[in-house]
């Protein structure tokens, strides 16, 4: 078990009190189809997309009336955004079907749902429902392994390594904090060392940087 994740989310924690999902969304269904969307694109990239696409639609009958060759207007700009369309309506429509549009607050039920996985999931349930579980993207997957706090072969491992380390006062905001990290500092080609405050309980730059 890592020695230092209490010390590593209270620095975090200083830096940023109240870290939150940089996607924007309006309600519970605009935030699952937000995060549908971010698969394998940028935040900011989605937000761009659905400024204009939740102005129109913000419930699943919307979507399902604006239908999947007009949603692609709007996503056209995302990468895979036809099969993301495609999924968006399916769910949409199982929304309806099976739940009356109300987004489930287990994770069985949303993985059910087109184009929704375990990341997806852990998300909505984090950020909508408010529990302590962790969405593991490519950034946090990379910034657990790089400094060495929650090592693991697959998003899966490292999720559950996650739940085993992280103190339980950290586990509601431990994902925002990781990925923000990732995202702005432990990037993925040039991690910025000189501006991270971890790196004395860092295994990448004790190993690779400090020792240069």
């Amino acid at each position: 078990m890592y020695p230092n994740a209490k010390e590593i989310f209270e620095r975090l924690k200083k830096n940023n009190p109240n870290p939150e999902t940089e996607l924007k969304y309006t309600n519970p269904y605009t935030l699952l189809v937000a995060v549908v969307l971010s698969a394998q694109a940028t935040d900011k990239g989605v937000n761009r997309a659905t400024e204009f696409l939740f102005k129109v639609v913000d419930t699943p009958g919307k979507m399902v009336a604006l239908g999947e060759e007009k949603l692609k207007e709007y996503i056209k700009t995302i990468g895979l955004f036809k099969t993301k369309a495609k999924n968006i309506i399916n769910l949409s429509k199982e929304l309806i079907e099976r739940f009356k549009g109300i987004i489930p607050a287990d994770r069985e039920s949303l993985e059910s749902l087109p184009g929704v996985g375990r990341k997806t999931a852990n998300v909505v349930l984090n950020v909508v429902f408010g529990m302590d579980v962790i969405a593991v993207d490519t950034h946090i997957f990379r910034v657990c392994n790089r400094i060495g706090l929650a090592p693991g072969k697959t998003p899966l491992e490292v999720e559950n390594e996650l739940q085993r380390v992280v103190p339980n006062e950290f586990r509601h905001h431990a994902h925002h904090w990781l990925i923000l990290h990732g995202r702005y500092i432990c990037v993925a080609k040039k991690p910025k060392c000189e501006l991270c405050s971890l790196t004395d309980l860092c295994n990448y730059y004790k190993n690779t940087v400090f020792s240069r």
